[in-house]
């Protein structure tokens, strides 16, 4: 029996029923896998193997392209849908498959950007296991900091590999550089010399200075209520802490119980 749009639809952003569950999960185990190929394939491989991996790597990367028109069609192609947040980044996760066929030589790094995929599963109302709001928070900060870290790295990497493959050899030399750049360490051993990576290490510093801070305040500002307020669920907004004498929400007005 064919499923409607609607229930398409649900499936696709439901974390809540069984099988909401499952293709969730399953979109997130590629997302991890495809993101664990291009990193090993940063080193040097046997040939047969590397194969292999360009196969799977393909196959999955079909299956994004495929769900992303499942997404599409079950949202009847609204326009407000194609242009959010995750829409975009669905969209720069499958561009490759489109214009690989292209003579276009930086079409590989959009694939990093697949990683930034798992930003639909660190949304305080997808997260797994977490009802602590605090909690969700501070999920979302350390997987800030691991996205910015990880698409600069494989950023830099794929720029500054073939102009200076001795600094970055690998992937794992490209992460260092980020890591020691992000927390302005800077020991200068590995430096990038192209304008492109140069740029990029640009980017990644005022990314970092513009989104951890900012997510660490607020997990600073909500520690600071929960010292002065208790945890009363508001029935009508669900807004979870109130002052200690509070009869009413302070958001919607609802009598708290």
């Amino acid at each position: 029996m064919l499923l409607s749009r609607e229930k398409i639809n649900f499936y696709l952003k439901d974390l809540d029923t069984r099988a909401g569950k499952i293709i969730n999960l399953a979109i997130a185990g590629l997302v991890l896998i495809s993101s664990g190929i291009f990193v090993a394939q940063t080193y040097t491989l046997r040939a047969d193997f590397n194969e292999y991996l360009n196969i799977v790597d393909k196959i999955i990367l079909v299956i994004f392209v495929f769900e992303y028109g499942l997404r599409l069609w079950s949202n009847k192609f609204n326009i407000r849908d194609l242009l959010s947040f995750y829409s975009i980044i669905d969209l720069l996760a499958i561009l490759p498959f489109f214009l690989g066929a292209t003579d276009i030589s930086y079409i590989r790094l959009l694939r990093w950007f697949r990683i930034l995929r798992l930003i639909r599963f660190v949304d305080s109302k997808y997260m797994f296991g977490i009802s602590n709001e605090d909690g969700a928070i501070f999920a979302r900060i350390l997987f800030t900091l691991f996205a910015i870290i990880f698409v600069f790295s494989g950023l830099i990497y794929q720029v500054e590999h073939p102009v200076n493959p001795t600094s970055f050899r690998t992937f794992l030399d490209a992460f260092y550089f980020s890591v020691v750049t992000m927390t302005t360490v800077g020991f200068g051993d590995v430096t990038p010399i192209s304008q492109p990576g140069r740029l990029l290490t640009v980017f990644m510093i005022l990314t970092g200075i513009a989104l951890v801070p900012w997510q660490i305040g607020d997990l600073i500002k909500r520690l600071v209520k929960s010292t002065t307020q208790i945890e009363t669920i508001c029935t009508g907004c669900g807004l979870a802490f109130h002052d200690a004498d509070a009869q009413f929400c302070k958001r919607c007005g609802t009598k708290l119980g």
